[in-house]
């Protein structure tokens, strides 16, 4: 099957990349040319596992090419996959506005059938713009050229997202003419043969589903790290708790790790996005409202932990951070914790040294030179001389230190644990002070 992909950032790249592996013939658009020079010439503009191998594999065997032209693209997929970004705008709805200029560029350069397909996150709705935009370029040039509009939210998790594609938990298509319905069917068909992971719907409860999804996952965080502060209050261990609630199958265990807050280029912006759509519809989604307040007040646990150990003057303090993207497995820094951590440090006057396995250099991107930050080879080197270390990132490479090298390496063997990565007692029997989150209370060692 031939397929352009409009949009080559992280969707549009891992979404081509993927289908053109099972052996279509994909072509990617981007308006970009510094992006697109880039993928022509091997490289890959964005982090993920495994993704720069599959590329060139796939440029290899000349089913996945690059392109700026708008024309070629068009003429080149019956699938036309639309995966440009979304943004947020200033009162937290999506901006659609690449969405349907991909829309009017391909009702511009259409001849014939096309499948056009929403793959970007968009509100309910999207499909019915997308829909008049393409027809509205249709009508000025006076042709009849037939088409349809499919939503296919995409669910990859970054850090995980070949995986995601490649063994989806379901493929959820929105769409409401058979033709339509058959091409999608073909295009996924070879996800089909374990078992039947295709759920055809109407296109708003697909435009919809997505952002349920989201908002779900994110409410369990949010409730988690909000008992996670009770259990601090109350005496109790949150880690026991998870355990507890999460045996009972009706709930189970995933998304209930306390911790210092999400982030990331989907949650908070999706959150947003769908609180914005009840707003439109006279309907206020307060559980939403609540999750991104206690989101929001989460990223400054830590902080408040520091300045209660050390005092709201940090002037002279220098700290460890392990960790700075979002989450392990990519160098996103979007709307990351430790963003809030740092720059809440140097307002109190303190000085830090990171590590991260991938995301420093991005951070160097966000924040420059600057005196007061530092940067080390290894995450033991980023202790030296620290007064604390404070882990924001839960990278495998963090869950097995050794704690004899820490305390020997820290000015103050203290660590300030924001995704609860030891046990206390563990830590605490190396003469190590700790302080995680929700586990103020646990049992402690000799």
């Amino acid at each position: 099957m031939k397929i352009t992909v409009i949009g080559s950032g992280y969707v549009g790249l891992v979404s081509g990349a993927c289908l053109a592996e099972l052996g279509n013939d994909v072509m990617c658009l981007d308006v970009d040319p510094r992006k697109i020079e880039i993928l022509q010439q091997g490289g890959v503009p964005i982090y993920e596992p495994g993704l720069e191998e599959v590329i060139k594999s796939n440029v290899a065997a000349g089913r996945l090419h690059f392109t700026t032209d708008v024309e070629q693209s068009t003429a080149h997929g019956q699938v036309q996959m639309i995966a440009v970004g979304t943004p947020s705008g200033e009162d937290g709805s999506a901006d659609l506005q690449y969405v349907i200029a991909a829309a009017r560029a391909i009702g511009r350069t259409m001849s014939e059938y096309k499948v056009i397909v929403d793959k970007s996150t968009v509100p309910v709705g999207t499909a019915d713009k997308v829909k008049k935009a393409v027809q509205d370029e249709l009508d000025k040039r006076g042709v009849d050229t037939k088409f349809s509009v499919v939503s296919n939210p995409e669910f990859l998790k970054e850090g995980a997202a070949i995986d995601d594609f490649n063994r989806p938990d379901r493929i959820v298509i929105g769409a409401e003419d058979d033709q339509a319905i058959k091409v999608m069917q073909d295009m996924y068909a070879p996800f089909q043969r374990n078992h039947d992971r295709l759920m055809v719907m109407d296109i708003k409860s697909a435009e919809l589903t997505k952002y349920a999804a989201n908002a779900m996952l994110a409410t369990r965080i949010s409730f988690m790290n909000e008992l996670a502060n009770l259990a601090e209050r109350v005496g109790a261990d949150i880690e026991y708790v998870r355990k507890g609630i999460g045996s009972d199958q009706r709930i189970g265990y995933h998304f209930l790790y306390a911790g210092c807050g999400y982030g990331g280029s989907c949650f908070p912006k999706d959150i947003r996005a769908l609180q914005r759509t009840g707003e439109e519809h006279g309907l206020p989604l307060k559980v939403l409202q609540a999750v991104e307040e206690v989101n929001h007040s989460q990223k400054n646990v830590l902080l408040q932990k520091i300045t209660r150990r050390f005092g709201e003057n940090l002037k002279g303090k220098h700290f460890a951070l392990w960790g700075l993207a979002f989450k392990p497995g990519t160098d996103d820094m979007r709307e990351a914790t430790s963003r809030v951590v740092m720059e809440g440090l140097w307002e109190k006057g303190a000085t830090i040294t990171t590590y991260d396995p991938v995301a420093m250099k991005e951070t160097q991107h966000i924040y420059g030179e600057r005196n007061d930050l530092r940067y080390a080879e290894n995450p033991k080197d980023a202790l030296n001389e620290a007064d604390a270390l404070v882990i924001i990132t839960e990278w495998k490479a963090f869950k097995s230190p050794d704690f004899s090298v820490i305390k020997s390496r820290l000015k103050q063997p203290v660590i300030f644990d924001g995704r609860n990565l030891f046990e206390p007692a563990s830590v605490t029997a190396h003469g190590i002070e700790y302080h995680g989150i929700g586990r103020e209370n646990a049992i402690q060692g000799p």
